[in-house]
């Protein structure tokens, strides 16, 4: 068993961005991180930026085998001390219009952003138990407010700020911290590789849903991409993870955004505003206009 001066913490999708820089983060503060990859070269990476107490894990959240593997790997290391973080970052991203999204690409973007969230909280809540832990999930700013062309995602984001603050309430009788930390942009390590799958994405759309949506989803995917490039850095919200692990009193949110006054300018008109004004504003935003 290997002990941590601060405590063990469990950080899941750590290949790149915020789980990358959180592992990193963490590992540097002296914690014991664990930290699952898909991919054993990931995990090789990770070991050559990383201390020794940086424990690498292959996990796939979407696979129960590997989520028992790995809570066996992380119980015999910690013991009784327990786990005094469980960070679950891992996600995916599946855009484009409703009326032309596949099922089963709805169903996996589900399985990964929420029912994976679940199964792994489900499967390291007892190490969390011992060490009068904390949850921290990654949320987004789409699970507070929907906008077009990445439905799914923000349907997940929704489900996971509900499963959030259920789990916070249920937990309270053991002083067991849930916390939500919603980021808005963030700069990817591989924009080009990002910017190739979002404009292969829609190339790929049918003549039919390109007469209907194509110009609107042009303009999307182009601001995805300069999100991509010009987003909040994954330290930064490496960051606001650090804090919500050590604060006395942690906020129950983070809400992050490299734009954070007109962030909290839009959270504030969504409580406020009758739906169809605020929708005008998105629909201004992302120039859909009326076709009837």
């Amino acid at each position: 068993m290997v002990q941590s001066q601060k405590g063990a913490v469990l950080i899941t999708g750590t290949s790149t961005g915020v789980g990358q820089a959180a592992a990193l983060l963490l590992d540097k503060k002296g914690y014991r991180v664990f930290a699952t990859v898909r991919r054993q070269k990931d995990a090789e990476s990770l070991k050559q930026e990383a201390s020794e107490n940086l424990t690498p894990i292959l996990m796939d959240i979407t696979k129960g085998e590997e989520i028992k593997f790995a809570a066996e790997i992380v119980s015999k290391a910690v013991g009784d001390e327990g786990l005094i973080g469980l960070v679950n970052n891992a996600g995916l991203l599946l855009d484009g219009p409703v009326e032309y999204l596949a099922i089963d690409d709805l169903k996996w973007q589900f399985e990964v952003n929420v029912f994976g969230q679940i199964a792994v909280t489900q499967a390291f809540l007892p190490f969390i138990r011992k060490a009068k832990g904390r949850i921290i999930n990654i949320g987004s700013t789409g699970g507070q407010i929907s906008v077009p062309f990445i439905s799914a995602l923000c349907a997940s984001k929704f489900a996971l700020e509900a499963f959030t603050d259920a789990l916070r309430m249920e937990l309270d009788p053991w002083g067991i911290e849930v916390i939500l930390v919603e980021p808005g942009s963030i700069a990817s390590a591989a924009p080009d590789k990002v910017e190739e799958s979002l404009r292969k994405n829609f190339a790929n759309m049918s003549p039919e849903a390109k007469g209907m949506y194509g110009d609107a989803y042009k303009f999307f995917v182009e601001g995805l991409i300069r999100s991509n490039r010009t987003g909040m850095p994954p330290e930064q919200v490496a960051g606001a993870i650090l804090e919500a692990l050590e604060a006395s009193k942690p906020k129950t949110r983070y809400f992050l955004s490299k734009y954070q006054t007109s962030l909290m300018l839009n959270l504030i008109s969504k409580k406020l505003l009758p739906d169809r004004s605020f929708d005008a504003k998105i629909l201004k935003r992302w120039k859909l206009k009326n076709h009837s």
